[in-house]
């Protein structure tokens, strides 16, 4: 079963379902509506051949809570997660599952491309130990991978779980609403002897947001999201860390980056503003108190 994540993306969500149609073999259709007010819901409505979920807007994290929960529900053997800006090609499917008897494998993640170039975020492992190194260790991106290679973390954007790994790690952590719920579950996923397969014949494509946006744009449109990036981030790293300076540092580090670009850029540049300093702070501070939830605007 496919379970689709959306939020005012009307236009590329119905994209992404004429994909699903398309593929093979042809997947049930599961689609959370995170409380779109662009017209969505009355045209998910519409469709016979979806089931759907309407709630509030509870973050990426509460739709694939929702939509992974009614789809083990349902019975499903195989989950197929996505958002709504990716359009998985007719075999990425069909692709994905010639490898689904790989010895202990809970999750198959497909080759996301972006305007038709390999976008790789996958990694090869956890660094939970050195606080003055990034978590990720072996970045894909810096690899020409051509066969199935296992990697320890996947993105919710097309990666196949299976019904096995939902039983055992349990559903995505909804209190995290944006970013590093993709890492937390697979984390988890790891942590209970699964395996993660990157599987580069499945090819599935990314839209670019942003194109013609300059630094101050594009910095300015996502910044709401870098709070929840500062404080899950040091969520993370303080819930896994294996030693103190990882569990308090590393994130330390990461948010005086931030601060001292705010501070750095305010002058000249709309994208920050001082506010928005103290509220890197209360970010990192919640993120190592491991207080969770939306943030307040």
């Amino acid at each position: 079963m496919a379970v689709v994540v959306t939020f005012n993306r009307l236009r590329l969500l119905r994209r992404t379902v004429e994909c699903l149609r398309l593929s093979r073999p042809a997947p049930r259709i599961l689609v959370v509506n995170n409380g779109s007010s662009d017209g969505t819901a009355e045209w998910l409505a519409a469709q016979p051949d979806i089931t759907l979920i309407n709630q509030d807007n509870v973050g990426g994290s509460g739709g694939y809570f929702s939509g992974i929960r009614r789809a083990y529900q349902m019975g499903a053997e195989w989950i197929w997660c996505m958002d709504d800006d990716v359009f998985p090609r007719p075999d990425c499917l069909e692709s994905l599952l010639r490898c689904a008897d790989a010895p202990s494998v809970g999750i198959l993640s497909p080759r996301r491309l972006l305007e038709g170039k390999v976008y790789a975020q996958e990694f090869l492992g956890y660094n939970l130990r050195n606080p003055f190194a990034s978590m990720y260790v072996g970045r894909l991106s810096r690899m020409d991978v051509s066969e199935p290679i296992e990697i320890k973390g996947a993105a919710f954007e097309g990666p196949l779980i299976r019904r096995e790994v939902v039983e055992a790690v349990g559903l995505p952590n909804k209190d995290l609403f944006i970013f590093c719920d993709d890492t937390d579950f697979s984390l988890r996923t790891v942590l209970k002897g699964f395996r993660i397969l990157y599987v580069p014949a499945a090819l599935i494509d990314k839209y670019k947001f942003f194109s013609q946006d300059t630094w101050s744009q594009r910095s300015l449109k996502k910044k709401w999201k870098r709070f929840y990036q500062v404080r899950n981030s040091a969520y993370l790293n303080h819930h896994y860390g294996q030693n103190w300076a990882v569990r308090h540092l590393r994130s330390l580090l990461n948010v005086v980056g931030y601060m001292a670009t705010a501070l750095a850029t305010c002058p000249f540049t709309k994208a920050y503003s001082l506010s928005d300093i103290p509220r890197f702070w209360r970010a990192y501070r919640d993120g190592v108190r491991e207080r969770l939830g939306r943030i307040a605007d």
